[in-house]
């Protein structure tokens, strides 16, 4: 599968610099990623295969996941998305940025130009991650 220019061979490379295992289904998976522009849920993901478990595809989000290749995108929806890292995140605190939902076609957007303002919490707080959420009409829908 070749999209977004990017050859079997590149996703084995990206895969593998990031301590990825590159199986057939992990390729798969962030090729998918890799030829949208938006954040995809679990079941947009599911839909682009047949006869694919969603277990599977689960895993290897998780694998993506853990090694900072993807992070999650809780847009108020109720489903998580996942949208694929840029260059260099660890998906620190650092690294979160506002992420926009398309009220028309409901598609959700990484908007890495714009992080998410730093929090000072009171006391006794623990600060484990934040989501900041805009909305309104995408370029494709306006």
């Amino acid at each position: 599968m070749e999209k977004a220019g990017l050859r079997s061979s590149d996703t084995d490379i990206l895969l593998a610099e990031k301590g990825v295992k590159p199986t057939p289904m992990r390729k798969l998976v962030y090729e998918v990623l890799l030829a949208r522009n938006s954040a995809m849920s679990l079941y947009e993901i599911e839909q682009q295969f047949d006869n694919v478990e969603r277990s599977t595809i689960y895993r290897a989000l998780k694998v993506f996941q853990g090694n900072s290749l993807v992070h999650t995108v809780y847009d108020g929806t109720g489903a998580v998305r996942y949208a694929l890292c840029e260059e260099g995140c660890q998906c620190s605190f650092a690294d979160q940025h506002v992420h926009f939902l398309c009220n028309q076609c409901g598609q959700s957007y990484c908007l890495r130009a714009l992080p998410v303002p730093q929090l000072e919490l009171p006391e006794g707080f623990d600060f484990e991650g934040a989501h900041f959420v805009v909305t309104g009409t995408c370029p494709n829908c306006g």
